[in-house]
């Protein structure tokens, strides 16, 4: 799946010369937690979250510096701070450095980027204008979309055999599968692994053979002897 698959659509933007109150409003309005900021013609420029809007003095909510933090800190850190948490302009406080992607972008890069910089959202360009955005929401639901479907016609019980059968020849950790019994779509295993992470794995792997209904996991979970060299 790609990111035009899951997107969201429309765009919740917020416009570059809002306020910081504006963007609580949208934010709250639309029930997301942040959102694209665009400049009048409708190009990317940042990102606001709702962690940009924690710390105001407003509603006092500014940390205060220990008195190790005052020492070691320099003017230049303090004063981005105290811009961040005290304007009251969008432009001020937004996320600039902004991680995008494009349509055909594959999930896979997408949740990638999430994972490598911590971020929650990623916007989705087209020749550099925001045309959706896709959350860690959005991946969950692309998750469900696959979901295995047993809606279509079983598999014969011996057809189901042999698909099991090739996808343990698959995995090293699955040599010890002795015997596999197939009964009306329901995969019976039996044999012994060296650890329970093993059994775990080869469960996981029938499971995901399409036309298995459940699995009984007869294996039994043996470790090796260690021995120990004199």
């Amino acid at each position: 799946m790609n990111a035009s698959q899951v997107m969201s659509q429309p765009v919740v933007t917020i416009p570059a010369d809002a306020t910081v109150y504006a963007a609580a409003d949208i934010l709250l309005g639309a029930r997301v937690s942040g959102a694209p900021v665009i400049d009048p013609d409708g190009s990317l420029v940042g990102v606001v979250s709702e962690a940009d809007l924690m710390n105001r003095p407003e509603i006092g909510t500014v940390p205060s510096r220990s008195w190790l933090q005052r020492l070691l800190a320099d003017d230049s850190t303090t004063a981005l701070d105290y811009v961040r948490s005290h304007s009251h302009h969008v432009a001020d406080i937004m996320t600039r450095n902004v991680f995008t992607a494009a349509e055909d972008t594959p999930l896979a890069a997408i949740a990638a980027l999430m994972k490598k910089h911590n971020i929650k959202r990623v916007p989705i360009l087209r020749e550099g204008k925001v045309v959706g955005v896709v959350s860690r929401a959005n991946l969950l639901q692309g998750l469900l979309a696959r979901e295995p479907r047993r809606d279509g016609g079983a598999p014969a019980d011996d057809v189901l055999r042999a698909r099991v059968a090739a996808e343990l020849r698959r995995h090293s950790w699955s040599d010890g599968v002795s015997n596999v019994v197939v009964d009306g779509g329901v995969v019976h295993l039996w044999g012994q692994v060296a650890a329970a992470t093993a059994k775990d794995a080869v469960r996981i792997a029938i499971e995901n053979v399409e036309g298995v209904t459940r699995v009984v996991n007869n294996i039994v979970v043996t470790p090796r002897d260690e021995t120990t060299a004199i």
